[in-house]
């Protein structure tokens, strides 16, 4: 079954205001941008991704250079470059490195994420968020 995009955004909105918590995922109380993820799965599938291992706030982790990558080409369904409503992207925030953050496009050329100080916002893609863009993705169709 189709997963509609409205109904991504409506999960993902439902998000915004929670305060930022490094490694948490629970609404209204605390997530990072992998929690808000984590939690939007949550929303539209009634069940938990796989555990996630400790990992550092500033990505600085030797043995996990790769893990948000991984995970979403393992979860999630690789787009077309294109930002669309509803999907998720993954920012590279220094070019010598694997993608760090993690957001989900919404309507106008905005998306929302979880930063550090801010909680979960909504932020419009300027030209310094756009250059950062590593990769996007689609959440997988529901099984019946």
């Amino acid at each position: 079954m189709n997963i509609d995009r409205s109904e991504i955004i409506s999960a993902a909105s439902a998000w915004i205001g929670t305060p930022y918590r490094h490694q948490a995922s629970l609404k209204g109380a605390g997530c990072d941008c992998l929690g808000l993820i984590r939690g939007v799965w949550f929303d539209l599938f009634g069940s938990k991704t796989q555990e996630i291992p400790p990992y550092s706030r500033f990505g600085n982790d030797p043995d996990s250079t790769s893990q948000l990558l991984e995970a979403a080409e393992e979860y999630l369904a690789p787009q077309k470059p294109i930002p669309l409503p509803g999907l998720v992207v993954l920012f590279q925030i220094h070019k010598k490195i694997p993608p760090r953050h993690c957001a989900i496009f919404i309507e106008g050329n905005r998306f929302i994420h979880a930063q550090e100080r801010h909680g979960v916002i909504v932020t419009p893609l300027s030209n310094s968020w756009q250059r950062r863009i590593h990769s996007i993705y689609a959440f997988p169709q529901r099984t019946s």
